[in-house]
């Protein structure tokens, strides 16, 4: 492959990984990879990095889809080729120690080539991290780790043990990662860069599916919510000054333009004072759609101040306020749903999600939280679990509200689908396919009145 024919490449799996990469992004790549030259590989990521991201949260896949694209080597690395892995945990245990990064890259090789190999013989099927890293077990080295690094210290009351236990684990994942790479490296050469490429890279965590996140992403996406929460809030308040200015007043920019020989340079506006709405939001905490409640309502008492008032409402089977504890400060945002769950009457005498019972309990207890301001919005993927739909109730909330959105985690081509309501419910109110944060995002800030 042509180093021209391998930068388009690498461009094209990046923007299928939902990184936006166009022609301008892909030349001025290609002048910085004149510019750099392929002399030093870290300076060549870093220029390539600068002209290809525009967005935060990207570099985990840029840097995994560059060591595919603009590889270290070819083949088997030469610290591994011949060596023995007797000693391999041992030299570990040295290198994280150290914090020595090329001997952790040394070691990273070695380990894929001697313990992640997948098939016998000269000709092996593959190469696969999780055996390697299963096989190695970084995790339990530790504590050696530690006792080397209190080893080389010589005032022990220097010696913070919290710190470099936090420092250690952080290198034990840098090696992880390390190994994850040299593996699809490997895997590479095999089945082709574009697959690998394709099925092995992760996407970012603005792309991850909301039903499809583990613990580790929704903990990523939860840090997220305050930095997307403030670029949200100044779009919103862009909207607002853009709302408030309202439409031209005729007669006075017919009275502006005398100065200017009646040609009119300086419209004038007839300025609105809009008052600021209401949200209310109706949540399902239950299942797999829990972890896109739980974030969705983190991200909205975030834009707080974008709205007079938020009140937050979740339900299983049964309907209860929970906006005191979605308050900032009011909870660990990782503990939200178990506190929900624990304090707060959302289950009746089963623990499926009931859409029915909870919207007609919410309507008997809590509609005085809808008004003429205020904009609704229900979280959930709409499964009834075959209970009654009760679309009546969902009807009577539309009736007294002035909008009522429905964001889905599923996909639409499932809206039809088992128990899902989904297409019932959206002859009702306005429902809109939302998987991931990125198009939560795009959805809070156009949608929700401001």
């Amino acid at each position: 492959m042509t180093l021209p024919a391998r930068l388009v490449g690498f461009a094209g799996a990046l923007r299928e990984r939902g990184i936006r990469v166009g022609p301008g992004e892909t030349v001025d790549a290609a002048a910085a990879l004149e510019a750099l030259g392929m002399a030093d590989r870290e300076r060549l990521r870093e220029g390539l990095a600068a002209a290809l991201l525009r967005a935060d949260g990207q570099r985990a896949v840029f840097d995994a889809l560059f060591d595919l694209y603009f590889p270290l080597g070819v083949g088997a690395p030469e610290s591994a080729r011949g060596a023995e892995g007797t000693d391999l945990e041992q030299r570990l245990v040295r290198a994280l120690a150290d914090g020595d990064s090329a001997s952790l890259t040394q070691l990273a090789g070695q380990a894929v080539d001697s313990l992640g190999r997948i098939g016998d013989g000269d000709s092996p099927q593959g190469w696969s991290a999780h055996q390697a890293l299963d096989r190695l077990q970084p995790q339990t080295v530790l504590a050696p780790a530690l006792a080397a690094m209190r080893a080389d210290v010589e005032d022990e009351e220097e010696f913070t043990d919290r710190l470099d236990r936090d420092e250690v684990r952080r290198r034990i994942e840098s090696f992880r990662e390390r190994v994850r790479a040299e593996a699809r490296r490997r895997a590479a050469e095999l089945r082709g860069t574009e697959q690998v490429a394709r099925h092995a890279v992760a996407p970012s965590a603005d792309q991850v599916d909301f039903l499809n996140a583990g613990r580790e992403q929704l903990a990523e996406l939860r840090r997220t919510v305050q930095p997307l929460a403030s670029k949200l809030a100044t779009r919103m308040a862009a909207r607002r000054r853009r709302a408030a200015r309202g439409s031209i007043d005729l007669r006075r920019t017919l009275r502006r333009s005398l100065s200017t020989g009646g040609v009119p340079l300086r419209p004038a506006y007839a300025h609105q004072r809009p008052a600021r709405p209401d949200i209310v939001l109706l949540c399902d905490v239950s299942g797999s759609v829990a972890g896109f409640a739980n974030f969705t309502m983190l991200l909205v008492q975030a834009l707080h101040d974008q709205f007079s008032k938020v009140r937050v409402f979740a339900f299983v089977n049964r309907t209860d306020e929970v906006t005191h504890l979605v308050q900032p400060g009011a909870a660990d945002p990782a503990e939200l749903g178990q506190r929900i769950r624990a304090e707060a009457t959302v289950t009746g005498w089963h623990d499926s999600s009931d859409y029915g019972n909870a919207f007609a309990e919410f309507v008997a207890e809590h509609l005085d939280a809808v008004g003429p301001r205020t904009s609704v919005l229900v979280l959930g993927d709409a499964r009834t679990n075959g209970w009654n739909p009760d679309l009546e109730s969902l009807r009577a909330i539309e009736e007294k509200a002035r909008r009522v959105f429905w964001l889905n985690p599923e996909a639409e081509s499932r809206w039809a689908t088992g128990d899902s309501a989904a297409h019932a419910y959206a002859d009702i109110v306005d429902m809109h396919e939302c998987r991931n944060t990125r198009r939560l995002a795009h959805l809070v800030s156009t949608l929700l009145p401001v």
